[in-house]
């Protein structure tokens, strides 16, 4: 394994996880009673933007400063289903931080049992207001490194 895995997986290992509970609404579901898919990339979201908020800033402070995070990368491992009514807890956690880049990592779990249900990453380039590449404002960046253990 190189140095610059081993580092990753270590960092990934310190930074804590935020962690917002939901309940699975019926227009979340398909007849089954079961969670469509395409719903765990709106709750990394839901997660991502309360992880933002616990670094004493909103993305959209974020955005107001010309600073927009457009994903570039998502993937979501389907571990077990979630169905409707149920309690979940949407895990998220900056796992890795660039100059213009951020690496978020997110679980969802069944709050009643702690089943693990999905887990992800979304990768994330930062633009300004014209979509062109930009570098992350230092109060941003600063408190992203603190977030992923830098």
């Amino acid at each position: 394994m190189s140095n610059g895995v081993a580092s990753e997986r270590r960092r990934a290992t310190t930074a804590a996880f935020t962690e917002t509970r939901l309940r699975v609404r019926y227009a979340e579901t398909d007849k089954m009673g079961v969670v469509y898919h395409s719903n765990f990339i709106i709750w990394f979201e839901v997660g991502r933007v309360e992880a933002i908020r616990q670094l004493g800033f909103s993305y959209k402070q974020m955005e107001e400063d010309g600073c927009h995070l457009p994903v570039i990368e998502v993937r979501c491992r389907f571990k077990a289903p979630a169905r409707y009514d149920e309690e979940i807890l949407v895990r998220a956690r900056v796992r890795n931080v660039r100059a213009n880049m951020v690496h978020f990592e997110y679980r969802v779990v069944r709050a009643e049992d702690g089943s693990l249900l999905a887990e992800g990453e979304t990768v994330h380039f930062t633009i300004d207001n014209h979509g062109r590449k930009r570098m992350f404002p230092d109060k941003y960046l600063k408190a992203l490194r603190a977030a992923a253990g830098r």
